[in-house]
């Protein structure tokens, strides 16, 4: 559960700077799309945290394994980020245009929001993949390794402490 938290936070601040600063150095697609300034871009980053612990959790385990699971983690939280960064900046922007404008316009909006994070992530790419892989030395460097009875090493959370699975049932 540890390596969990340590994954999705790792993955928050990491890919969450990225779209920062994809957001700043990604000129505008159309005429109704202005430059963004810092302040919008840091909003963008804030709205995409969600989605972006939330895959760096799930993929954290599948890290801390073997080098091919590893390095399988690594392609997908590239692959994923760009993503989950879109999807929840577009959900979160949906939510509150929409409760100040409208539904509709929520909607032009996280459309518009869809297009533009699209075009970002196809521009800062190699960013991409080099974050993907430093996310996965950080997952592995501070993840925890667990001897099992066999004596194979594994990188996974240790039962915690006050853990009852072992205790013979009552009765």
């Amino acid at each position: 559960m540890r390596a969990a938290r340590r994954g999705a936070f790792a993955a928050a601040v990491i890919f969450g700077s990225l779209v920062a600063i994809a957001a700043v150095i990604t000129p505008p697609l159309t005429g109704d799309v202005p430059r963004l300034d810092p302040q919008a871009s840091a909003w963008f980053a804030l709205f995409s945290l969600p989605g972006l612990a939330l895959l760096g959790a799930g993929l954290t385990s599948a890290a801390l394994g073997s080098r091919l699971s590893a390095a399988s983690a690594g392609l997908a939280i590239g692959i994923g980020s760009p993503v989950a960064a879109v999807t929840s900046v577009m959900i979160g922007a949906f939510i509150v245009v929409g409760l100040f404008s409208g539904a509709s316009r929520g909607g032009d909006v996280a459309g518009t929001l869809l297009r533009a994070g699209v075009t970002a992530a196809v521009r800062i790419w190699p960013l991409i993949a080099i974050a993907s892989a430093g996310w996965v030395l950080i997952v592995r460097r501070f993840g925890p390794a667990v001897r099992l009875p066999s004596g194979e090493a594994s990188r996974v959370d240790p039962p915690a402490a006050d853990s009852h699975l072992d205790d013979p049932p009552a009765g």
